[in-house]
């Protein structure tokens, strides 16, 4: 596997017009856009910092991935995503080293890519999402 980069960092967020007054205002990064991913009932706000960006994640629904995390963890970094050349090989590839995978096929994220993320248990407590998508 060809980890590439980190891809991004995915934070959990109560409110997306809130939180972006402090990456936008206090810290002076700029929203390029956002996007409802309806599959994962997510609301993200991308955010680019260098070669890597920063995804504020709002629920969009009360059961939802990202207001399950909230209500046990509060807000806060709820990933971290690393660029891969190849989604397919890298989901072998970590199923082969025993890491038990959430996404054993690969599904649609934000921005176009295609993902799979990794159960926190076979990677220290991490959540691990792998990226594949068009440089």
């Amino acid at each position: 596997m060809n980890v590439k980069k980190v891809d991004h960092i995915g934070i959990a967020v109560k409110n997306l017009d809130e939180a972006l007054k402090f990456y936008k205002d206090i810290l002076g990064l700029d929203c390029v856009g956002t996007e409802v991913v309806e599959e994962q009932k997510v609301k993200v706000a991308f955010l680019p910092v260098g070669d890597t960006e920063v995804e504020l994640l709002e629920s969009t629904a009360e059961d939802g991935p990202i207001a399950k995390f909230i209500e046990k963890k509060g807000e806060g970094i709820q990933h971290i995503a690393f660029r891969v050349d190849s989604i397919e090989a890298a989901i072998e590839e970590m199923k082969e080293n025993g890491v038990k995978m959430i996404d054993e096929t690969p599904r649609y994220g934000a921005g176009g890519a295609r993902i799979a993320f990794c159960h926190p248990k076979s990677t220290g407590g991490v959540l691990v999402e792998l990226s594949e998508r068009e440089d």
